[in-house]
């Protein structure tokens, strides 16, 4: 009778050590996992991924970094949409620079957000190296989030990163590597959306993925009337849910675009 006592206190502390062990946040690549400032993270490169991005003669990134930021309330048994941002080549811009533009939206709406890289620069920043820095980030996070390679993924991208994220998607689609559950795709000035689908063949699926398309009433890149004829030139591919939006503006990317976009998404997929 006299260990009574002792057994329960020792029963509180296995307890209590459980429930510590179990509040604490996951980890990415060594990161915790939880809402706040964006998280940085470097992983590496399967051979598999370091054979696509060195095509075309472009060097075998042996590492790879991602940022990352996590909406408030996170919790990663819980199924969260993932927004991944492409960022356009010009001016040596990477995804990771564009990222905290689409923070502030992703955290009011719900959003997970992820923007690859290589540790590397390239020889010449090319969709097969963008894809396989992607790719790689992607295995990053589910190798400790696996339960991530369930959520609904959307792609966005602005001027030539919209053009970029309409052949990432395409490509991952037909691979089934990801569940895309929308497109935004601002300042473009051209359809990519239906040469990806053309050329990379994802099934039909595909065409019913929905599609924002934004961009400046006074955007003298992307004008309105180049963005009216690339949605016009996505329905008549077959995209069943595309829309136009304008805004007073120039060639820029608008937050409180993505964040209506993001929430779009969310409720025509229902997640």
């Amino acid at each position: 009778m006299q260990n009574i006592p002792r057994l329960r206190s020792l029963s509180f502390v296995l307890c209590f050590s459980l429930l510590i062990a179990n509040s604490r946040a996951a980890t990415i690549a060594g990161k915790e996992a939880k809402p706040g400032p964006m998280i940085e993270i470097q992983f590496p490169v399967s051979p598999y991924f370091q054979n696509i991005a060195a095509e075309g003669g472009n060097p075998r990134p042996a590492m790879g970094r991602a940022v990352l930021s996590f909406p408030p309330g996170f919790d990663p048994a819980r199924r969260w949409p993932i927004l991944i941002v492409t960022s356009t080549t010009d001016f040596n811009t990477t995804s990771p620079m564009d990222a905290p533009a689409y923070k502030g939206p992703a955290d009011a709406e719900g959003w997970v957000v992820l923007a690859s890289d290589a540790a590397i620069k390239p020889h010449r920043d090319s969709t097969p190296w963008r894809l396989s820095m992607l790719g790689a980030a992607l295995d990053a996070l589910r190798k400790d989030l696996p339960q991530s390679r369930n959520w609904p993924v959307a792609f966005a991208g602005f001027s030539g990163g919209s053009k970029r994220s309409c052949l990432l998607g395409a490509m991952l689609a037909k691979g089934r590597a990801v569940n895309i559950c929308g497109f935004f795709l601002s300042g473009m000035n051209e359809d990519k959306l239906s040469e990806a689908y053309k050329t990379y063949q994802p099934g039909s699926n595909f065409l019913n993925i929905p599609v924002w398309v934004s961009g400046g009433m006074d955007d003298v890149i992307a004008t309105p009337s180049l963005e009216s004829q690339a949605v016009a030139n996505m329905r008549r591919t077959g995209f069943k849910q595309v829309r136009l939006e304008h805004f007073i503006g120039v060639h820029q990317l608008k937050r409180s675009e993505v964040k209506l976009a993001l929430r779009w998404f969310r409720q025509l997929g229902g997640f």
